[in-house]
């Protein structure tokens, strides 16, 4: 098994991926940590602001020193430029929120997995003949687990994970799973702005615990 199908395989194992953005340095490090000690091994940080590439290489060197065994990755990447600079800072793998054919050419050159946001079965079927193993349906609120389910059968061997409104509903959760998903992302709705402005780093790791739990229910 190559790196980018072990980071495939963990991103299904873990079944969650977090998501979050903030521009204050120290709170974006707290709340990695809160993530970590509740069992959270993969992380996506979103590319939202000036501030982001500055805490994005702290959260690496924080990782390498810390948390050698999490995996930290970075969104809304949108042209080859962001997506070298943040390999260069240390990316393990890069989601995009569209189908951004520059930002595949920079990865595979580096050989770094690229997961690009769809929702369209065009851009799906462009993403897989590009190369893409795992397509973030975004946004999942306005797709609908129905989608998933009735596109499922056409791509086999595409992973698939929605991000954008996921909540930790059990039911929410289990209908996404039973329509075909391998992960859900989980964004505000598990790192809330409301959180993030309290700097409430327990609950953000209570949150994480409870997410890990409901997906590890409906997975079985």
């Amino acid at each position: 098994m190559n790196k980018n199908e072990t980071i495939l395989k963990k991103i299904t194992d873990q079944a969650i991926l977090p998501l979050y953005f903030d521009a204050d340095e120290t709170v974006s490090l707290e709340v990695l940590k809160a993530l970590y000690a509740a069992g959270i091994r993969l992380v996506e940080y979103t590319n939202r602001g000036e501030a982001a590439l500055n805490n994005f290489k702290k959260m690496v060197a924080l990782r390498n020193s810390d948390m050698q065994d999490l995996l930290l990755g970075i969104g809304t990447i949108k042209n080859a430029q962001m997506a070298t600079t943040y390999i260069e800072a240390g990316a393990d793998f890069i989601i995009c929120p569209g189908l951004v054919e520059e930002v595949v050419e920079v990865a595979d050159k580096h050989d770094m997995l690229w997961i690009p946001g769809c929702m369209t079965p065009s851009e799906i079927i462009k993403a897989e003949n590009l190369g893409a193993k795992m397509i973030k349906l975004f946004p999942g609120d306005m797709l609908g687990p129905n989608f998933m389910a009735g596109i499922k059968s056409l791509f086999p061997n595409l992973i698939f994970m929605p991000t954008g409104g996921v909540s930790l509903d059990k039911d929410n959760v289990e209908a996404w799973f039973k329509a075909g998903v391998s992960a859900v992302g989980m964004g505000s709705k598990l790192v809330s702005k409301q959180l993030l402005q309290e700097k409430n780093y327990s609950k953000i790791q209570e949150m994480a615990e409870k997410a890990i739990e409901v997906v590890n229910e409906v997975k079985g």
